[in-house]
């Protein structure tokens, strides 16, 4: 009975997962507030009726994707913060991660930058309290860093909400250049180098 339970909810897990994967690719070319259930459950495969057991509505399954989405930047965001110190060899790394993760998640990080101020406002919700997330968790590792001592909890929620917006805008840009040629990807790994380099200056001669 229990192996029975277990290949049903095997068979439910992977139904669920289609339907993620064929909004995902549907939403390369559309917003999800004009993404209708039955263009996924057509793109699955499965009746309309089996949407229902996986998700309420699309703005249910937008609030996965955005689960989805920002959990795979978790990794991401704590080793380009580790990165972020006055080295321009570390910094160059972080920049670095931060293109790799665009060339594996395009379809991922579209999504987010689309939905961010989309029209669909759980999502919006959802994304706004992963990003606010994000700063928590940033500001936990900054305080770590030698040059974070005497910093108040709120000056270094501030500085972590400019590293999360800053790789935020850099992805945004790698993606934008990703079908383009090198050198525009080059430029745009000067200028995150730049500005990253501007913040960390900035955060050694803060007075608060």
């Amino acid at each position: 009975m229990s192996h029975t339970l277990g290949i049903r909810q095997a068979q439910k897990q992977k139904t669920r997962q289609a339907l993620l994967d064929a909004a995902l690719e549907l939403l390369e070319e559309q917003s999800l507030s004009s993404l209708g259930l039955r263009e996924v459950t057509r793109a699955v495969g499965v009746a309309p009726t089996a949407f229902y057991r996986h998700f309420r509505s699309t703005a249910d399954l937008g609030v996965a994707l955005v689960e989805e989405a920002l959990g795979s930047l978790h990794l991401m965001i704590g080793e380009t913060v580790s990165a972020a110190d006055d080295s321009s060899e570390r910094i160059a790394r972080a920049v670095d991660l931060i293109d790799r993760h665009v060339r594996t998640y395009p379809a991922h990080v579209r999504f987010i930058a689309r939905e961010r101020h989309g029209g669909v406002q759980p999502v919006r919700t959802a994304i706004s309290d992963q990003l606010a997330r994000f700063a928590e968790e940033v500001k936990v590792e900054l305080a770590e860093h030698p040059e974070s001592e005497g910093w108040s909890d709120s000056d270094l929620l501030m500085l972590s909400g400019l590293y999360v917006d800053q790789m935020l805008m850099t992805a945004s840009l790698f993606l934008e250049a990703l079908e383009g040629p090198e050198e525009e990807r080059d430029r745009v790994a000067r200028v995150a180098s730049r500005q990253m380099l501007l913040i960390s200056t900035g955060r050694r001669h803060w007075l608060g």
